[in-house]
């Protein structure tokens, strides 16, 4: 399996997974918590078919990719990304972001530039700050994510779940939208993540990305559903065009956290259109 050393713990490295299909363009897609690239199934079979190089990646901690111990901060998912575009001489890129993926997108743009890059997605995202202070009152308490954590640390398997059920909204889109078998399937890849990284990637949902935003000088295109119970769109989605300059909102209708799943071809016709003009 292809996979890039991006560091090492005692005497093992810490191995990146990845899958790079296709020729032309290259799309970069950033899968969200707590998932793997597979995530991206349906994107990736219509950009295939567009005729883009795809190459989607596991985060550390998830899928194939190691699971060490530490590392699970934003500038580590970033330097990560860089060993990868970097050791796949990847140029002209989009890098595309999901919920946790946009943090990585978005903090490679802040701390390396665009020199490998043409455009960005962020979808359902993370930025630009979640946690409630004095200067940023539209964000949510500590208290919210502290007892994350301690649902995290107290029954990882049923956190994970639960997490799930609201990142598809299943209770509406259960047996229509999500079939049965394919909750299944993420809850099986979300339970076989690390279990360090179920619980550290938690805090780093925290992390301030409002001047890593405001250094995007290539155009970003931001979906969201309306109905998004993870990262409620008022709080992220329609606060970045405040930060970044050559930004524009996309909002799906009734689409909850997983818009990339349950509207794919929404979300698929989205990503062409910006990605030709």
């Amino acid at each position: 399996m292809p996979h890039v050393t991006v560091g090492s713990e005692g005497a093992d490295s810490i191995d990146i997974y990845y899958e790079d299909h296709g020729t032309g363009t290259p799309v970069v897609l950033s899968h969200g918590y707590p998932l793997s690239g597979k995530a991206w199934e349906k994107q990736v079979s219509a950009l295939l078919a567009a005729g883009y190089r795809v190459i989607t990646y596991d985060r550390r901690g998830w899928g194939n990719s190691s699971q060490p111990t530490d590392g699970y901060d934003y500038d580590t998912f970033a330097s990560d990304v860089n060993v990868l575009l970097t050791e796949l001489d990847v140029r002209d890129a989009i890098l595309v972001g999901h919920s946790m993926g946009t943090g990585d997108v978005a903090r490679y743009l802040g701390r390396y530039g665009t020199e490998r890059v043409a455009k960005a997605v962020l979808m359902s995202p993370i930025p630009p700050f979640l946690l409630r202070t004095d200067d940023n009152p539209e964000g949510a308490p500590q208290s919210l994510f502290d007892g994350f954590i301690q649902a995290a640390r107290g029954d990882r398997e049923a956190w994970l779940k639960q997490f799930l059920q609201n990142f598809y909204n299943l209770d509406i889109y259960g047996g229509s939208l999500v079939s049965d078998e394919a909750f299944q399937a993420s809850v099986t890849v979300a339970v076989a993540g690390s279990p360090v990284a179920a619980v550290a990637c938690i805090p780093t949902w925290l992390t301030d990305f409002r001047e890593d935003l405001a250094k995007i000088d290539v155009p970003v295109l931001v979906i969201q559903g309306d109905q998004d119970r993870v990262l409620p769109i008022g709080v992220t989605g329609q606060r970045v065009s405040t930060f970044v300059a050559d930004s524009q909102l996309l909002v799906i209708e009734g689409g909850p956290h997983a818009i990339a799943w349950t509207h794919a071809d929404q979300v698929n016709d989205a990503l062409l259109d910006f990605f030709k003009k």
